[in-house]
């Protein structure tokens, strides 16, 4: 894989060629800021930002106050090739505060390595209704130690309006959910992008998170994407990396909160 080449197909796909990624949201190219407004409990934020007549700093502020007259945090999602240089400097003195540093993974399908099934007395099953996004829900929140709410409501709404759009799945130990994920699939380009993978504590070390790449990854296959993509944490950095996925640059996620 021609790891330049691919990075900037990513950025031309999937920043500034950018679709909505659910229902009630929409992408607005404004200037040489590509960014998302969506429904209260979406994802609000700045894509892209290509540095031309408008400066760095300028574009923070109006980005800034377009989304507080909404009444919305959001997001700066910059990577590590992404220009001035010194562009997270400047939202940190603006007053975004960094969350965890990830790495942006990619794999060509042909490339990596899918046929790893789950652990025994382990199956992943696809989810279609309410009762699964529960399961997965619950995973989450065991998984990640966080709640779960918004992404309930984000998934039954994809699930309900777009279900080409998104994939679901839950690991099951007998009826007990062990670990889960999601896949995007991006109409319109060769990208399948992998979320939220997770394990219950008890469950890792066992082979899930694998399987649940690997399933995925068959899924897309099966639909016509070649690229599977990963926001990657330090943990499923080395697991992604033996499947045959590349490292190509680092993403930061930088929030701005709304002084209320």
């Amino acid at each position: 894989m021609d790891h330049a080449a691919v990075l900037a197909l990513f950025d031309r796909d999937l920043r500034e060629g950018a679709r909505p990624d659910g229902p009630g949201a929409r992408i607005e190219r404004v200037g040489t800021v590509v960014r998302q407004t969506a429904p209260a409990h979406g994802w609000n934020g700045v894509l892209r930002f290509a540095p031309g007549e408008s400066t760095a700093d300028a574009a923070i502020a109006e980005q800034i106050a377009y989304f507080t007259g909404l009444g919305r945090g959001f997001e700066w999602k910059l990577y590590g090739h992404d220009l001035p240089a010194d562009l997270g400097r400047r939202l940190v003195a603006a007053g975004f505060v960094p969350g965890p540093d990830e790495t942006l993974m990619i794999g060509d399908a042909a490339e990596l390595t899918l046929d790893t099934e789950p652990p025994e007395g382990v199956r992943v099953v696809t989810v279609t209704d309410r009762a699964g996004v529960d399961l997965v829900a619950d995973v989450h929140e065991k998984a990640f130690d966080a709640d779960a709410s918004r992404l309930r409501r984000q998934l039954l709404e994809r699930l309900t309006r777009d279900p080409g759009a998104l994939v679901a799945v839950v690991a099951l130990a007998g009826d007990e959910p062990v670990g889960a994920a999601r896949m995007e699939l991006v109409r319109g380009t060769r990208f399948a992008g992998l979320w939220g993978g997770g394990t219950v504590r008890e469950w890792r070390g066992r082979g899930i998170y694998r399987a649940l790449v690997a399933h995925r990854g068959r899924v897309a296959v099966n639909r016509g994407y070649r690229y599977l993509q990963v926001d990657a944490s330090s943990r499923s950095r080395p697991i992604l990396e033996r499947l045959g996925f590349a490292a190509l640059t680092t993403t930061t996620p930088y929030l701005y909160r709304p002084v209320r």
